[in-house]
């Protein structure tokens, strides 16, 4: 059975929009409609968070371990049940977040650790990407306040496939010129250099045909008109 204070992990889910390397906060005047930046973890609002896909076997079980972490934690006073805390995408599945705020009271909370799939502990300013292949370690915690619900408190992730970061285009896919790993791509090419000028050769004085006799000149004409 699910405990609330007990770690648990959430196994081969994929990382959407992870932002684990600092704290967080969203602004509402950044960008053309606002978005998350970094920010001092005593800011209003600093959290560190990750987002996950996973399957409806996974959100399954996952909903299973947070009710009975909630039924244990129950007060007399709190309803019997959670509502669903994912998100349930187009695609079949479902989407659900993980997060630490960067301080409770005044007091600054540790920064998510990050690990490779040898367990190898990562960079502090490592950057996980979206579509990269994690493992979540977080802590259940019940709540009943102006809702009622299981919060996930991120404690650290582990890495298991990364998927590089994309260089942002402005573009769309054409076919056309593509640029391959063998293909020399240079700047201007210069003019080759101006051939030889070579002298006209002189035309040799043509002695004037004799005149065909009429018959012949009336066979030529006749023959031609089966080339028109």
């Amino acid at each position: 059975m699910a405990d609330a204070n007990t770690p648990y992990i959430i196994r081969g889910v994929e990382a959407v929009y992870p932002r684990l390397n600092s704290p967080y906060r969203f602004d509402q005047t950044a960008g053309t409609r606002g978005k998350s930046v970094p920010c001092d973890p005593l800011d209003e609002g600093a959290k560190y968070e990750v987002q996950f896909r996973m399957s409806a076997e996974q959100a399954k079980t996952l909903f299973k371990s947070m009710m009975e972490a909630y039924v244990a934690k129950r007060e007399q006073n709190w309803p019997e049940k959670i509502t669903m805390p994912f998100t349930k995408e187009a695609d079949g599945t479902f989407t659900g977040k993980a997060a630490l705020k960067g301080a409770y009271g005044k007091q600054v909370t540790n920064k998510p650790k990050q690990y490779d799939a040898k367990n190898k502990e990562l960079a502090e300013d490592f950057q996980l990407t979206t579509g990269s292949t994690v493992n979540i370690q977080v802590v259940f915690v019940p709540y009943s306040m102006r809702d009622t619900g299981v919060s996930l408190r991120l404690r650290a992730v582990q890495v298991i496939k990364y998927k590089p970061r994309e260089a942002y285009s402005p573009f769309d896919v054409e076919d056309g010129f593509t640029v391959e790993d063998d293909t020399e791509v240079t700047g201007f090419e210069l003019p080759a250099d101006e051939p030889e000028e070579i002298a006209e050769p002189v035309k040799a004085e043509r002695k004037k045909a004799k005149p065909k006799p009429k018959e012949e000149a009336e066979l030529d004409d006749i023959l031609a008109e089966f080339d028109d």
